[in-house]
């Protein structure tokens, strides 16, 4: 399609709308335009929650069948991703979440990590009918999220596993750490050969026979953190299913829920979980802090935004004992793609200084980040190579 001044014109009458551009549409684009109007003229008096098709006023159970109609339209009209983010504008803007409990409109939505914690949230008022549904709709979601990252993320930690564990007798030359090997050796430089003789061999172990560590995710479940429960539920049953790691999750709000038991399949996992709570941490990283029992071995990932309602000196001397013992903590503020988040900025900058640096993580980075973490390797220096958002300036 050429970018002449009509399709110009054109385009700025499906983003003004008929009160902006004066222009006839084709019966394509009529479609088009009415689906954007009908959620985003809302706000002008016009077609949307006054007229259009959530009229609030008229009872939800009215407007549903224009809402399935609506759903069906723009996943006609625009492409995966816009109809993503037209859903999540729909249930923000004009109270799609109570006719997300119906069944028939949870067989017209686009699935996505933010309808999933969506329909988390509404767990607990969820009508029978509509939980099979709902389930469907998050197996839907959870499956298409191992597709894409299990295989990195057992290729990165076994990797990593492998590389942690050395050994003075590698079976092959590609098993030979070079770099450790030849500072092992550089007493035994030739100078008249320009050459080390090696006398010890530092290499990589090739396979992991026992647990080599202990994996603890802490999962809070405040509304504000519904993609990273998504995204974690995922990576915990993906982690559980590597033998060398033994993975335990745990999901908190004012109680604290251990979902262990359930990493076997992730949709029980997030079905586990009570999003839109209260929040005590301190309650949580204690209940945590009784499942170390090898510190030197364990890996304690917190994914909060840090609001914490409970005892928050408690909740830090909780965390410097971990780390004093050898634990390896690391706080996610966020995992997920949203952006940066908001977060506790006075609970981030008092665990900068327990060392312990609190930051926002992609779901595409968190591979590499067990991977560093298993390796031991400087976190804040990796976290500064990957550009992550960071609660506060590195100490």
């Amino acid at each position: 399609m050429t970018d002449g001044p009509d399709e110009r014109m054109r385009r700025w009458r499906l983003v003004l709308g008929e009160a902006g551009v004066a222009m006839t549409l084709d019966s394509v684009d009529a479609r088009v335009d009415a689906a954007l109007g009908a959620l985003y003229d809302s706000d002008s008096g016009g077609g949307g929650v006054e007229q259009g098709f959530l009229r609030r006023q008229a009872g939800f159970g009215a407007s549903a069948p224009r809402v399935a109609r609506w759903l069906g339209d723009i996943r006609t009209c625009f492409p995966v991703s816009v109809v993503q983010v037209m859903q999540k504008d729909a249930i923000e803007r004009l109270g799609l979440t109570r006719l997300l409990l119906e069944p028939e409109m949870l067989e017209a939505v686009e699935p996505d990590v933010h309808l999933v914690g969506t329909l988390l949230s509404l767990n607990r008022v969820m009508p029978e009918q509509a939980r099979e549904s709902a389930r469907g709709v998050v197996r839907t979601v959870t499956r298409d999220l191992e597709r894409r990252l299990s295989q990195r993320t057992r290729s990165a930690v076994t990797g990593a596993l492998n590389r942690a564990s050395r050994t003075n007798r590698p079976r092959r030359p590609a098993d030979i750490d070079w770099d450790r090997t030849i500072r092992a050796n550089l007493r035994n430089y030739l100078p008249e050969h320009r050459t080390v003789v090696p006398e010890r061999l530092v290499g990589y172990a090739r396979k992991q026979q026992a647990v080599a560590r202990d994996v603890i995710l802490c999962l809070d479940q405040s509304g504000s953190m519904a993609s990273s429960v998504v995204y974690a539920g995922v990576f915990g049953a993906v982690l559980a299913s590597i033998r060398s790691l033994r993975t335990s999750v745990v999901a908190f709000d004012t109680s604290v829920a251990d979902l262990t038991g359930q990493l076997s399949d992730p949709v029980d996992v997030l079905f586990g979980t009570q999003l839109g709570g209260g929040t005590d941490i301190n309650q949580a990283v204690a209940y945590c802090q009784r499942l170390i029992t090898r510190p030197a071995a364990s890996i304690f990932i917190l994914i909060s935004d840090l609001f914490e309602g409970g005892n928050r000196n408690q909740m830090l001397r909780r965390i410097a004992d971990m780390t004093a013992a050898g634990a390896q903590v690391i706080v996610l503020l966020a995992l997920s793609d949203d952006g940066a988040p908001g977060y506790d900025h006075d609970n981030a900058a008092a665990l900068a200084g327990l060392g312990v640096t609190a930051f926002a993580c992609t779901p595409d980075a968190f591979p590499d980040l067990m991977a560093a973490a298993i390796e031991r390797r400087d976190l804040q220096a990796w976290i500064a190579a990957q550009g992550l958002h960071t609660a506060a300036p590195l100490p």
